[in-house]
């Protein structure tokens, strides 16, 4: 299938597996990665979800454009706000996601990444959103991100522009966490993984949610939510286990809920 879902010791690890065309996405793999990051949401046997492409040339170079080549529009689609539903086109994912980059991260593979929560990448990735050389604009969330993300100055000059950049520049900018050998680019990513896998995964959802939700709203609001969530949480069984587990000095066992 284009996008690959492997799921195993409650980690989903996501696939983009079209190799032959950089791992461009055409409506079926667009339509596959929706209904994805839908199981990855509702399946409670998931607590984090780790992003790659396959091969070792691309992350995603994003839409496929020779697929979409003289498809007709229907403006009433454009109303459909709910329908297939991304990462980075509107759906609500509370479970944190890395994304491991492995070459090519252009258009629509890097508003994906700009979805993520934590990022590795192997220095000879690339990354850019040229779309305003194609008559277009990085949508999904590629304006609104990408400033949200970087300093006003850089994230404008790469969105008009439309240049690309190297995985230097993007670590020197903050849009990843660290550089990472091909080799160990996926362990690396997995690992990371685990150790938010370990943790209370409700307790990572509410701070995932609010460290998100504290960029629309003003500090009074964001603090009195913070505190709520909290209050919340000490009525879980995971906040009685992990005080519990530090006195008897035992691993955790967190069960979310």
């Amino acid at each position: 299938m284009a996008i690959d879902l492997e799921i195993k010791d409650q980690i989903a690890l996501v696939t983009i597996n079209r190799p032959e065309r950089m791992n461009a996405m055409d409506a079926d793999a667009y339509h596959r990665l929706s209904e994805i990051w839908q199981e990855i949401r509702d399946n409670r046997d998931i607590r984090v979800s780790v992003i790659t492409g396959a091969g070792d040339k691309a992350f995603s170079t994003g839409a496929d454009l020779k697929s979409f080549l003289g498809n007709s529009t229907d403006l009433g689609d454009f109303w459909l706000t709910q329908r297939g539903q991304l990462l980075n086109r509107g759906i609500e994912m509370w479970k944190p996601v890395i994304g491991a980059v492995n070459g090519y991260c252009l258009g629509g593979g890097l508003t994906l990444l700009l979805a993520t929560d934590i990022r590795f990448a192997t220095p000879g990735a690339t990354f850019g959103l040229s779309e305003v050389r194609r008559g277009v604009l990085p949508g999904n969330g590629g304006t609104q991100r990408l400033i949200a993300q970087l300093p006003h100055a850089i994230a404008m000059e790469a969105l008009l522009t439309g240049e690309s950049f190297d995985a230097e520049t993007a670590l020197r900018w903050g849009l990843v966490n660290r550089l990472v050998e091909h080799e160990d680019l996926l362990e690396t990513a997995l690992t990371t993984a685990r150790r938010i896998r370990d943790n209370a995964p409700l307790a990572v959802q509410a701070t995932k949610e609010l460290a998100l939700r504290s960029r629309d709203v003003d500090l009074p609001t964001g603090l009195r939510l913070e505190e709520s969530l909290l209050k919340l949480l000490r009525y879980t069984k995971d906040a009685v286990e992990g005080p519990r587990a530090f006195a008897e000095k035992r691993d955790v066992e967190f069960v979310g809920e």
